[in-house]
């Protein structure tokens, strides 16, 4: 079975958005009811493809690119369920948390994503917003997927790094390796060592534990 490719806006600049709604015979949206987002900035049409997205898909705000990504497969959650429980077997005290929204600095004026899991003391997103400033943030981790993978190998790195949060943890399927990042300097990370998926994970501080990837 195919597997849904992300939509990805790269460098939009108010170009007109088309959609499954537009007249066929071409006659003007003012004629049917379709709203006209010519001229509409990025965070604009980031909100709009966030507020129409279906439940279950992520929009991003990366490196001035919008993209949409459908719902993860079975074994990229299970290697994030994995992950979590094992956090949570060493440091108890630490929250894990999927699905939540972080501002990172980014080719625009803010990148907005998604993480697979971000970990951080419990509490720390204890309010009403969708979209977390990372104060706090001990590790972020992506899990790749195919259509994925160069986005969290590349350019994910330059907003995580620049928010400064401490391990960017990278689990790549495809390469069947981890790489851990940290102590982020400017726009990258100053470490990055690489460990074959199936060894064992030394994570730095803050954290200070190992990973069993074996699990993953």
């Amino acid at each position: 079975m195919a597997t849904a490719e992300p939509i990805i806006m790269p460098g939009y600049q108010g170009e007109a958005i088309h959609g499954p709604y537009d007249d066929p015979d071409g006659d003007s949206d003012a004629d049917n009811g379709v709203p006209d987002y010519t001229g509409a900035s990025v965070q604009q049409v980031f909100e709009l493809f966030s507020a129409t997205a279906p439940r279950g898909w992520r929009v991003e705000l990366i490196e001035g690119e919008i993209c949409v990504r459908p719902p993860a497969n079975g074994e990229h959650e299970e290697i994030v369920s994995e992950l979590s429980g094992q956090v949570r077997d060493h440091d108890k005290g630490l929250g894990r948390y999927t699905g939540i929204g972080l501002n990172v600095p980014g080719a625009s004026a803010t990148g907005h994503v998604v993480p697979d899991l971000v970990i951080a003391p419990r509490g720390s997103f204890a309010d009403q917003e969708e979209w977390h400033e990372p104060v706090g943030v001990l590790l972020v981790a992506e899990v790749t997927s195919t259509s994925t993978a160069d986005r969290d190998r590349e350019k994910k790195i330059h907003g995580y790094a620049r928010a400064g949060i401490p391990v960017y943890l990278l689990i790549d399927r495809e390469e069947g390796e981890v790489t851990v990042y940290s102590e982020p300097s400017g726009d990258d990370y100053a470490k990055g060592p690489k460990h074959k998926l199936g060894l064992t994970v030394p994570l730095p501080a803050p954290l200070g534990f190992e990973l069993d990837s074996a699990e993953f």
